[in-house]
């Protein structure tokens, strides 16, 4: 077989997979290219780390990133790879020689991927879509022409035949050995021969990997951009991001467990947050990594407020012919706080839109950007607890909204994944409306707490609900929720830790058996009721001093043990559980 177009990406590490394509550069060649590349991208004073110690440590902005509903791993996921394969294609000159075009879903991508919209993802994605930037409300439309026309048009400038009933094949009970949500492209010239092929996986939370990474479990390897060229005509390395690869270099401050990330705060007196944000530093300036937070909040407010307002009859798409609940739910909530009617500035109160001025003009002075990053995010006391109203009305009204929007195919944000996308927002939009005093610093502060929180489940466990169940989506945002809000509330990193513990440990062994395979039933719920135990389980840790007999790092562990001890029937392939047991007629 055939085996190629292993994007300039998969160069991680400083490993390179084995290239095999109809293409002028030798496989010794490319090696010898990519070790040039990333032995000159390295700056002087970085140390390149063990590779046998890998660090927990990725983005903020790749664990939080803008997509599409209702799968951060059946939807975003795949668009991307399609978008990677292309890119590929265009890099190897092969694009213009394409004459048909094959693909195939295996595992959990074939079992729930219809009712997950992966089929559609794909197909938006080898026409040149990516999830950040697609026009949500054409989708349909667009798949509905290429089914009917037959004809696709790869990166919108190669038109193909295509049947997606015959091309695009869901193989039900096969599985790729390197993870359950698989797929392979391979196309082909016009004379049937192949071109190049090439095989992805969608690990959870956008995050792909190459079917050549083959690597241990919770190495940092990942592809969320859409490729970049990393040797241009002339051998020489090129950049196209602004952000220095981070997968070439090591953090600056880099940690494996919570174990290493409390000792971090302890050694340095750093926050969780403030461990995030000098990390952040070493890929993006200091405007850019607030301007880029605050869109990220900006998203899931505007998620949620798309999923309040609108219509009361809506129904959501699939055959449950499930009725949104959030528009009714948030009627019903200020008509007891506010009377009658919805103040038509709610979603204005405290908006990060009015308080970027902030970034401008600080209240300390420093040229330095780790002082002004450590000074914006310096806590100077616990955040009032004057709020007297339920906070469980609008957890859920906030998350039922955000994941309402998500099966509907609308955007959201992945925290960490599609399917658990509702809780950080509502845990985020109730403290910034009912405790803050400073929404810019709490704001920041949260998701990089959350964040902090995710990257030790993604390493340590995994984040992909066909891997580990649903404990491994609503169970990680529930934690990484709950250590951000203790954080906000003044807690000690120790505290911080105790709260993501609490917060994992009672959703230990949670299952994923979506109802017909759609992001509906349970998850809608199953977020609400994740909001609600991550802001309880930060209230138990912050009424205590840290001490606690169950450390977040064993709880991560029995995470993964129990997700790989879980029958598969109960990990996104709707085999077992409620989806067996809900009868649609």
């Amino acid at each position: 077989m055939l085996r190629t177009l292993s994007s300039r990406s998969n160069l991680l590490f400083r490993r390179v997979p084995t290239l095999i394509c109809r293409y002028p550069n030798s496989t010794k060649t490319v090696q010898k290219q990519a070790f040039k590349y990333f032995s000159t991208e390295i700056a002087p004073h970085e140390t390149i780390e063990n590779e046998e110690t890998h660090h927990a440590v990725v983005s903020t902005f790749d664990l939080f990133s803008i997509g599409i509903g209702p799968s951060s791993s059946h939807t975003v996921g795949p668009m991307r790879a399609a978008k990677l394969f292309l890119n590929d294609l265009i890099h190897h000159d092969l694009l213009d020689k394409v004459c048909t075009l094959k693909v195939n879903l295996y595992g959990s991508l074939a079992q729930t991927g219809v009712g997950h919209g992966t089929p559609s993802a794909i197909l938006m994605g080898l026409e040149g879509e990516t999830p950040e930037n697609i026009a949500t409300e054409n989708v349909n439309s667009r798949v509905e022409q290429i089914t009917n026309s037959k004809k696709l048009n790869l990166n919108s400038s190669k038109l193909i035949s295509f049947d997606p009933k015959k091309d695009l094949v869901l193989n039900m009970h096969l599985v790729l050995e390197q993870h359950s949500n698989g797929m392979r492209f391979t196309v082909f010239d016009e004379n049937g021969d192949v071109l190049a092929t090439n095989e992805y996986f969608s690990i959870g939370g956008g995050f792909v990997v190459n079917e050549q990474t083959q690597v241990s479990h919770g190495q940092n390897v990942y592809y969320k951009d859409q490729g970049r060229d990393a040797i241009d005509a002339t051998g020489n390395p090129v950049l196209l991001n602004t952000r220095v690869s981070q997968d070439s270099i090591t953090a600056a401050l880099p940690f494996s467990t919570a174990r290493d990330l409390l000792e971090l705060c302890n050694r340095k007196r750093l926050s969780v947050a403030e461990i995030v944000m000098l990390n952040e530093l070493n890929w993006r300036n200091y405007d850019t990594i607030i301007k880029d937070a605050l869109k990220i909040w900006d998203t899931m407010n505007d998620s949620i407020r798309r999923g309040c307002t609108a219509q009361d009859d809506a129904i959501l798409p699939g055959n449950i012919k499930l009725k949104r609940r959030a528009p009714a739910l948030y009627k019903n909530l200020f008509r007891g706080v506010y009377g009658l009617s919805i103040p038509m500035d709610h979603f204005n109160i405290k908006e990060m839109s009015l308080i970027e001025n902030q970034i401008q003009t600080p209240t300390f002075v420093s040229n330095n950007p780790e002082e002004r990053a450590l000074g914006l995010l310096r806590r100077k006391m616990a955040s009032p607890k004057n709020n007297y109203l339920s906070h469980l009305d609008y957890l859920s009204v906030y998350a039922i909204a955000v994941n309402e929007e998500n099966a509907a195919g609308g955007r959201v944000v992945t925290a960490p994944t599609n399917g658990a996308a509702g809780i950080i927002p509502a845990v985020l939009k109730y403290y910034l409306e009912f405790y803050s005093n400073d929404p810019l610093k709490d704001a920041l502060t949260f998701l990089f707490t959350a964040s902090a929180i995710g990257m030790l489940f993604k390493r340590g466990a995994s984040i992909s609900a066909a891997e580990v169940g649903c404990q491994g989506e609503v169970g990680v945002a529930c934690s990484m929720s709950a250590a951000a809000f203790a954080a906000v509330m003044g807690g000690t990193p120790d505290q911080v830790e105790n709260a993501a513990e609490i917060g994992m440990e009672h959703n230990l062994g949670l299952t994923c058996d979506p109802v017909d395979g759609l992001v509906q039933i349970p998850c809608i719920e199953r977020n609400a009721l994740g909001a609600v135990k991550a802001v309880t389980a930060a209230q138990l840790a912050l009424n205590g001093n840290g001490s606690h007999v169950v450390h977040l790092d064993q709880v991560i562990q029995t995470m993964k043990e129990t997700g790989h001890d879980m029958m598969s029937k109960y990990k996104e392939t709707s085999q077992g559980g409620l989806a067996v047991n809900v009868p649609l007629c």
